[in-house]
């Protein structure tokens, strides 16, 4: 890198003094001198980095900013976007607007404003590109983050912009999706209410039932009030209207419905206004880092829910309940997105090497004829007998054998998979383990996502390719014998986590930071500048 900005510096020298010669020929001494200092000063300044000097180098290191005519029409969209760029949940003092206009003011000589020319580029850019994907990279924040995230050419900002309404362009930049535009209100709506002092006093009491009274119960029903689950009365007891406005907050907090504030719940339900509003902040950063085109039809997962859905053209199709990875650092469900191609009925269950050698090989090494529902298999597929073999002197690095457990009911995969193959070896699948699915916290996979209703999610993506997609099903299902359908429409699959997102009824919903991630994200966020405000008004 060092050797780059040094070609590029003495790029700018040579290019300076060719301005000197060119500028000699023709154009009178006074002007000659004025613009060749503005562009001596455009290239040195541009030459410290790459993209904005390939740009200027393109442009004849004419200025964009600092003329009159247009160029005030760029500065004023320009100063306008900085200003709002809280309302995006962007790191504002970044930009430092109002520094930037002290040095729009002070600029007086060719040279000044070819200094501010690129400065005001620089500044551009970095607000460009945070907006429209995103202040972090995820991957830094945490390794299963590993979402491609759709970066534009650095130059490219700078020449549609040349091309633009300076308005339009600002509008354009940030994601355009209903929950975006959703988001924003939300988090407006929150700083509203933190200015206002947020939802009162905490409840004081870890648990509450039906019927009961006193100050906590008061405490709750002011607290329910405030937050709009409940209409304002002077009730003292847990009656059915606090019982309704419970089941209510439960619903949109994703926990089970039974109208008792139980410590899960009451949890939830003290949760202050500035949590939920870094939510709303760091699902509106999670939006720009997935700021592309989705797919007409696409599935996406989001983990902090337990729900995979189907959506067609914006509309939610199909949703089924989810088990995803378990806690645990080496299970948790990484967040990507790749097209699902195929699925197989009646799989067969290839262990990952990780299970064999970590779960698997202990227990065999305990008891040759353990999980024996498996079989073992050399490096060319075949069985091996499990008598003939001394699992003890094997470790997990030296174990040769890999481990596969055939088609049946009691398949770890269930009946059905459905693959979009990437380098995680996650998919999504049936499985027998039905129970965990009536759960209100539903992590315990090593990765993989689980479905509660595997074959009416097969027939959902199967619908658009036959007229009898439960028939072509069931008939390969009835084999018994492992089957490839692949999907004549490949389908985008998205793996996400928010911990606040909107339903199809435009209601925010809360969810619990399952993995901790959105802790981290927000932590990364403040620490590049981003703030919570109170708004008045």
């Amino acid at each position: 890198m060092p050797s780059l900005v040094l070609r590029h510096r003495t790029l700018a020298i040579f290019l300076a003094s060719l301005l000197l010669v060119v500028s000699s020929l023709s154009i009178p001494t006074p002007v000659r001198a004025q613009v060749t200092a503005f562009k001596q000063a455009v290239a040195e300044a541009a030459a410290r980095d790459k993209d904005i000097a390939a740009f200027y180098q393109s442009n004849a290191y004419e200025g964009i900013w600092t003329g009159k005519g247009r160029d005030r029409n760029r500065r004023s969209a320009l100063i306008q976007a900085l200003k709002s760029a809280g309302n995006h949940g962007l790191p504002a003092a970044r930009y430092d607007v109002e520094g930037l206009q002290a040095k729009m003011k002070a600029a007086r000589t060719p040279r000044d404003l070819g200094l501010l020319e690129v400065e005001i580029s620089r500044v551009f850019l970095q607000y460009a590109r945070d907006i429209q994907t995103g202040v972090l990279i995820p991957s830094r924040i945490d390794k299963a983050i590993v979402r491609k995230v759709p970066y534009r050419d650095r130059t490219s900002y700078l020449v549609n912009f040349k091309k633009s309404s300076p308005k339009g362009f600002f509008r354009a930049l940030a994601p355009k999706t209903t929950e975006y535009s959703a988001l924003m209100k939300e988090k407006l709506r929150l700083e509203r209410l933190l200015a206002k002092g947020g939802w009162g006093p905490q409840v004081p009491s870890k648990t509450l039932k039906p019927g009961a009274s006193g100050n906590a119960v008061i405490a709750l029903r002011d607290r329910l009030v405030r937050m709009g689950y409940l209409k304002r009365n002077a009730g003292k007891t847990y009656d059915a209207n606090m019982t309704k406005a419970v089941q209510q907050f439960q619903r949109a907090h994703g926990l089970a419905q039974d109208g008792v504030a139980g410590p899960g719940t009451m949890t939830e339900i003290n949760t202050s206004v500035q949590t939920r509003l870094q939510s709303v902040i760091v699902a509106m950063e999670r939006e720009r880092w997935l700021n592309q085109d989705r797919g007409r039809r696409h599935v996406e997962v989001n983990l902090t829910d337990f729900t995979a859905k189907i959506i067609d053209n914006g509309k939610v199709t199909f949703e089924t309940r989810s088990v995803i990875g378990a806690r645990k650092s080496d299970r948790q469900s990484p967040e990507f997105s790749d097209v699902m191609e195929f699925m197989v009925i009646n799989p067969s269950w290839y262990v990952p090497r990780s299970i064999v050698t970590k779960e698997y090989l202990p227990e065999l090494q305990k008891d040759p004829n353990a999980v024996n529902h498996i079989e073992i298999t050399d490096s060319k597929g075949r069985r091996v007998d499990r008598s003939a073999v001394d699992f003890t002197q094997f470790t997990e690095r030296t174990f040769p054998f890999a481990m596969r457990q055939p088609p049946s009911r009691g398949n770890a995969l269930g009946l059905v998979k459905f693959m979009f193959p990437n380098p995680h070896n996650i998919y999504l699948h049936d499985t027998p383990a039905k129970n965990l699915f009536g759960r209100e916290t539903r992590a315990y996979s090593h990765g993989c996502i689980r479905l509660a209703d595997p074959f009416d999610f097969a027939y959902a993506l199967l619908s658009k390719q036959t007229n009898d997609p439960k028939g072509l099903f069931q008939a390969k299902l009835a084999t018994g014998t492992e089957q490839q359908v692949n999907l004549k429409q490949p389908v985008p699959v998205h793996i996400i986590y928010r911990t606040a997102f909107v339903d199809n009824k435009g209601r925010t919903q809360f969810r619990r930071d399952i993995y901790g991630r959105d802790a981290r994200i927000w932590k990364a966020l403040a620490k590049a500048g981003v703030a919570m405000r109170a708004v008045q008004g």
